[in-house]
C-alpha cells in the first residue's frame, strides 16, 4: 500500500503541475501539447432516427435511409434539420451518425450506465460490469478531478432521485460495482467543485475543516490496516487509499488555485435558486461544465441533459407549462402542442446548449488554435431510438475539433442496418474511440447475442 501511495503521490502531483504549467504556457502564447477533452451529453426519451435526416436528401438517399442501407453524404451539400439550427455554424465540425445498435444494453425507458458502458445495467450496483467509456477516456488524459458528471435529475417516476438539487448516482461508472455521482444543480456544483478557491469565508472554514478530517481519517485507517490481515486488510486499505487519493486531488486543485480562481463561473442569481426551471438548470450546469474544462480541472465531462422523469419547465414556446416527457413519449399533446413538436423543442434546447459549449471553447486560445480543436462532444440518447426502445438503433451527433483522431467530420453516415453485413454496435463505436485515442483494447463492451455478423473490434474507416 505504501508503494502504491508513493507512486500516486509522485504521478498525480506531476499531473497537477502539468495542468498548471500548461495554462501558464498557453497564456504566454508558447506552443504546448494540450490534452484531448471529451463531453458526453445524453438525453432521455430516445432520439428518433428520422429526426436526424437532412431535409435536402434526394429520393435515392431517402430510399436508402428508409431501407437502412449504408451510405455517406457530404453535409456541406445539405441543410440540417430545423432543430439543429443552433449548431449550423459548426457544420464543419459535425457528424450525424446513424445505424449503430445497442441491444447488449438494458433498453426500454431507462438504461442507467448501459448507454456509456455497452452492457446491461439496471441501477443496482451489482449490474455495473466495468468502467464506462468516459472514465476510460479520463484515464488516458488525466486531470486533477479525473472526471466530472452533471445531471438534470428526474423528479418523479421509478427513477426519481431523492434530491434533484443534490449529489446523486449518475449515468457513468468508475469501475465494476462503482457508480459515479453527479451534481444536480449549478449551486451545489459551484459550492463543491470550487470551494478551495471560494471567496466566501464560511466556505473556506468548512474546506479547511474537511482537510483536517481527511488527514486524520487517512492516517487512522492506514494505521488500522497495518494490524489486519486478509480480506479485512484489503477493505480497510482500499478505504485508506481512497481517502488518500481525495487528499492528493485536493492538493492538486490547490496548486492550480490561481488558474481556477480566474474561471469560477459567474452565475446569475436565477441559476443558484432552489426551484430553478429545467432550462435554467441546464444553462447553469453548462457554465459549470465550461469552467471545469477551461480551468483544467478535468478533461472529461458527462452531462445528463434530461431523463424520462425530468419535468421540463421553461421550455421555449411553452414556458408556462410543466412538460412530462413520459407523456410526450406516448404521443400526448401538452397545452395544445403536439408530442412531435415538443420533442423538437426539447432537441432544439439541447442544440442551444451545445452551441454555447462549442462557441465558448472556440473562443479560448490554445497551442496556436483553440480549446475546441482538442475537444470532442458526443450527443446521444440514453435509451436508444425511441421512448420504448429496442436498441436496434442508437443515433449520435458528434462535434469534433481540428485535432480529432476520428475521420468522420462533415458527414452524414448511415451504417448497415441491424444484423446485415458490416453492421456496427455501440461496442464497436466505443472501441473505435478508445483505439483512436490511445487505448488499444480489442473490443469494448458486451456482445449482442442475437447478432449473427462479426461484431468485434473498431470501425476501422473512422480512425484517422
Amino acid at each position: 500500500m505504501n508503494n502504491r501511495r508513493a507512486f500516486l503521490s509522485q504521478s498525480l502531483a506531476g499531473i497537477g503541475a502539468l495542468s498548471l504549467a500548461s495554462q501558464t504556457l498557453l497564456a504566454d502564447g508558447n506552443s504546448v501539447v494540450p490534452p484531448k477533452r471529451f463531453i458526453f451529453m445524453h438525453k432521455g426519451n430516445g432520439l428518433l432516427p428520422g429526426s436526424l435526416v437532412p431535409p435536402t436528401f434526394n429520393s435515392k438517399q431517402l430510399e436508402a435511409e428508409q431501407r437502412k442501407d449504408a451510405f455517406v453524404a457530404d453535409l456541406d451539400e445539405h441543410e440540417l434539420p430545423e432543430w439543429m439550427s443552433p449548431i449550423a455554424e459548426h457544420k464543419q465540425n459535425l457528424t450525424i451518425l446513424q445505424g449503430l445498435s445497442g441491444k447488449m444494453c438494458t433498453t426500454g425507458h431507462h438504461t442507467w450506465c448501459s448507454s456509456l458502458g455497452a452492457y446491461k445495467a439496471n441501477e443496482r450496483l451489482s449490474s455495473i460490469q466495468w468502467a464506462t467509456v468516459d472514465f476510460e477516456l479520463a484515464d488516458l488524459f488525466p486531470s486533477p478531478f479525473h472526471h466530472i458528471e452533471l445531471a438534470c435529475f428526474p423528479s418523479e417516476g421509478g427513477n426519481s432521485r431523492g434530491n434533484i438539487n443534490g449529489i446523486e448516482k449518475g449515468f457513468s461508472a468508475r469501475g465494476p460495482q462503482q457508480p459515479n455521482y453527479a451534481f444536480g444543480s449549478p449551486k451545489i456544483a459551484l459550492q463543491e467543485l470550487f470551494k478551495s478557491v471560494s471567496a466566501d469565508q464560511d466556505a473556506r472554514v468548512r474546506y479547511e475543516l474537511e482537510r483536517k478530517v481527511l488527514q486524520f481519517l487517512s492516517e487512522d485507517e492506514a494505521s488500522l490496516a497495518s494490524h489486519l490481515a486478509g480480506i479485512e486488510h484489503r477493505k480497510v486499505a482500499n478505504y485508506a487509499d481512497a481517502l488518500h487519493d481525495i487528499r492528493l486531488r485536493n492538493g492538486r486543485v490547490e496548486a492550480m488555485g490561481e488558474v481556477i480562481r480566474k474561471h469560477i463561473p459567474q452565475l446569475d442569481a436565477k441559476y443558484l435558486a432552489e426551484n430553478l426551471s429545467t432550462v435554467d438548470r441546464q444553462f447553469g450546469l453548462v457554465e459549470v461544465l465550461l469552467s471545469t474544462l477551461i480551468s483544467g480541472m478535468t478533461n472529461v465531462v458527462a452531462f445528463t441533459a434530461d431523463e424520462l422523469g425530468t419535468r421540463y419547465t421553461g421550455l421555449p414556446g411553452i414556458e408556462g407549462e410543466s412538460v412530462n416527457l413520459h407523456d410526450v413519449g406516448h404521443g400526448k399533446a401538452i397545452a395544445g402542442v403536439e408530442a412531435p413538436e415538443i420533442r423538437e423543442k426539447v432537441r432544439l434546447q439541447h442544440m442551444t446548449l451545445i452551441d454555447r459549449i462549442v462557441t465558448r471553447l472556440k473562443s479560448v486560445p490554445e497551442a496556436g488554435g483553440t480549446m475546441f480543436d482538442n475537444t470532442v462532444l458526443f450527443y446521444l440518447p440514453n435509451n436508444g431510438e425511441t421512448h420504448h426502445s429496442k436498441g436496434t438503433e442508437w443515433p449520435f451527433l458528434v462535434l469534433a475539433g481540428e485535432n480529432t483522431r476520428l475521420d468522420i467530420r462533415r458527414r452524414y453516415i448511415r451504417l448497415p442496418g441491424y444484423d446485415t453485413e458490416g453492421h456496427k454496435t455501440l461496442g464497436n463505436w466505443y472501441t473505435t474511440i478508445l483505439n483512436a485515442y490511445g487505448n488499444s483494447i480489442d473490443h469494448y463492451g458486451a456482445l449482442d447475442v442475437a447478432l449473427t455478423v462479426d461484431q468485434r473490434g473498431p470501425i476501422e474507416q473512422f480512425i484517422g
